[in-house]
């Protein structure tokens, strides 16, 4: 048995794998091309885009739309594959990123860290990109369908729900995150069961992808025999020679041992998953990063009482200065013993997936 392919709307991806957006410069135009030329979907990471643009800390919302526009050209020069943006509903310019993913003709648009509720659905409704929500339970995509439903008489194109496995940050709350009642396994078939409600309602085929903790060819084929359709996958792709960031960035991954993955509280009131280092150990002892913030990038975000900037201690991460930084990571990054090229990682997920189907 082969991978099945993942149809959203009208696109068709030839696998069904979704590389997950990292944001604040990780997965950018190299890598999302990269995975669309396997058959994938490739994501840019649209949060803290312009971070490394020249006018960032004086007209940040100009310097992120710029990058964003930038890249997703980048990325469709160097694919005819599915490019997809993903977008945190918490930055304060989310609108503004919105519009320049439709306007420069994404795919297919990713919305977490957020209820994506009031969007401007008319315009939207006229492009081909296809708006697809990040839940973290049931009961969150059963608000933002019945919400849709009822005042835009229109629903998503497609949902992914992130268990609490996954890297960065997590919508759980810290005493959720390894308690049974939410494992991925069990969140799946509740979804799929919402969604199921709206798929007859607006006869609409909308795909349920899962994510959060997939890592090899054998567990795609375990969520897809559970009834997902596909998978988002984001630690395996910092591993990459094509991912974006510094190999200071992806050495980390490769020498991270299981004890390294900690749990944080990061500044902007969540939880997130992350490598441990020096710099995590000191702000866990008290001690504070001095900062300014000139623009106040997640409506979520008290500088004031931050105990460091996180967009730049990511930026810092991201240039490969993990002194003054920290990297996010998935629970199993610690299983990550090289770093490949995309073509490679596919080929194994490929192999490994058929394997499975013999078991």
């Amino acid at each position: 048995m082969k991978m099945p392919g993942l149809r959203i709307g009208e696109f068709e991806a030839k696998i069904p794998i979704v590389q997950g957006g990292m944001s604040v410069g990780i997965s950018l135009s190299r890598l999302a091309s990269a995975v669309a030329n396997e058959g994938g979907i490739g994501v840019i990471g649209a949060a803290g885009i312009g971070m490394l643009e020249p006018d960032f800390s004086t007209n940040f919302k100009e310097a992120n739309k710029r990058a964003l526009r930038k890249e997703i050209r980048k990325a469709k020069e160097m694919t005819k594959g599915i490019i997809g943006v993903n977008i945190m509903v918490a930055l304060s310019d989310f609108d503004e990123l919105l519009m320049v993913a439709v306007e420069e003709g994404a795919d297919v648009v990713f919305l977490g860290a957020g209820l994506p509720l009031k969007l401007p659905l008319d315009g939207l409704r006229k492009v081909s990109t296809k708006i697809v929500p990040i839940v973290s339970s049931a009961r969150a995509a059963n608000i933002i369908f019945q919400y849709w439903a009822k005042n835009y008489n229109h629903v998503p194109d497609a949902v992914v729900v992130e268990g609490p496995l996954a890297g960065g940050h997590l919508g759980f709350k810290k005493e959720q995150i390894n308690d049974s009642n939410y494992t991925l396994e069990k969140m799946l078939p509740e979804v799929i069961s919402v969604i199921k409600t709206f798929e007859q309602q607006f006869n609409k085929s909308i795909p349920v992808v899962v994510a959060g903790g997939i890592y090899t060819g054998a567990d795609i084929h375990k969520f897809i025999q559970l009834g997902a359709q596909g998978v988002q996958m984001a630690t395996r792709f910092v591993a990459t020679y094509e991912c974006d960031a510094d190999i200071e960035f992806k050495d980390a991954y490769v020498k991270c041992k299981p004890e390294d993955l900690i749990l944080i509280d990061s500044p902007v009131g969540l939880p997130g998953r992350a490598i441990r280092n020096i710099f995590l150990d000191e702000v866990s002892a008290g001690i504070k990063k001095p900062f300014k913030c000139p623009w106040k990038c997640l409506k979520t975000c008290d500088y004031r009482k931050s105990p460091y900037c996180i967009a730049l201690a990511l930026t810092n991460a991201k240039k490969g200065n993990l002194d003054e930084g920290f990297t996010f990571a998935g629970t199993n990054a610690y299983k990550v013993d090289k770093i490949v090229s995309v073509k490679e990682l596919i080929e194994t997920l490929l192999t490994e997936y058929e394997e499975a189907t013999f078991i």
